[in-house]
């Protein structure tokens, strides 16, 4: 498949890239600066061993509408993970941006045939890590939970996934995957804090970088008809970055929180409440060299 990746030059992005070209995906990688390491040295040998090209690098502003268009021309599908990562100043650069390049994306699909889209949204639609009110109806959280952001960085992820029902309602042939990605790291062990208070309000979340990047993949080259038109799933670890149990994680800092029905935090069970990914993409959390 020939894919788009935009904000190649990221964390997250080189782990997409690296992954679709492993799976003999055909990879355009798009950013706003130069491509860095260690895609840069994928373009002194960009081609196949069939000498087909497997991996070419844009420098493209995807705030410009007509720019986005021409970069994604001649791709079959998208892996949209260009925006600003933080609330910044938490005035106006983070939700400008992101709501501008997002909707470029979905836009210059739709136009260009593009059927098949995985953008990146955030468990930061439910307020997180940069809010001081946070509002947990129950555990653990799922895609039916509320949105309620307070800040910029969340406003525009959640922006992005009424984006992406907006296209599909007049584009139904298009199908795009909102993948509320927690923090991705190379292991659970990068995401562990010696105090436990700190990672509170993240509810000690975390993705492994490479089964984080393999959602975006199924999501976008998955062709099971279990789903159509837009949905949005959370990409979270089936347990904490906590050595502490999550039972008692959740009496300390959010006992005021209920469990929903039929849910229990025993051992080091997530917050997060993963199974429509696996349901519908096939995503199942995998570290590596665990065997799972």
């Amino acid at each position: 498949m020939k894919l788009a990746i935009t904000g190649c030059n990221g964390s997250v992005g080189t782990r997409v890239v690296l992954a679709a070209l492993a799976q003999g995906h055909t990879v355009r990688g798009i950013d706003t600066v130069p491509c860095s390491e260690p895609l840069a040295g994928l373009l002194l040998h960009p081609h196949d061993a069939e000498g087909v090209p497997s991996f070419a690098f844009r420098r493209v502003d995807l705030t410009d509408f007509d720019a986005a268009l021409a970069a994604l021309e001649g791709c079959e599908g998208v892996v949209q993970l260009a925006a600003v990562r933080t609330p910044a100043d938490y005035k106006v650069v983070t939700h400008n941006t992101n709501v501008v390049i997002s909707w470029n994306i979905l836009r210059a699909a739709a136009e260009l045939g593009i059927n098949r889209v995985a953008q990146a949204s955030s468990v930061n639609v439910i307020p997180l890590v940069w809010t001081d009110h946070h509002e947990f109806d129950y555990f653990p959280l799922d895609e039916e939970h509320p949105c309620r952001p307070d800040e910029p960085y969340g406003l525009s992820k959640v922006i992005c996934e009424i984006q992406a029902d907006t296209i599909v309602r007049r584009y139904p042939s298009m199908r795009v995957a909102s993948l509320r990605l927690s923090w991705s790291l190379p292991s659970r062990e990068d995401a562990l804090r010696d105090d436990p208070r700190r990672r509170r309000n993240d509810l000690w979340g975390y993705v492994q970088e490479d089964s984080g990047a393999e959602a975006f993949l199924l999501a976008v080259a998955g062709e099971d008809g279990r789903w159509a038109g837009h949905e949005r799933f959370f990409i979270v670890a089936p347990d904490t970055a906590a050595e502490e149990d999550s039972e008692e994680l959740w009496q300390t800092y959010w006992r005021h929180v209920p469990l929903k029905e039929g849910k229990d935090l025993r051992g080091w069970k997530s917050f997060f409440e993963c199974s429509k990914a696996e349901r519908l993409l096939g995503w199942v959390h995998k570290t590596p060299g665990a065997g799972a």
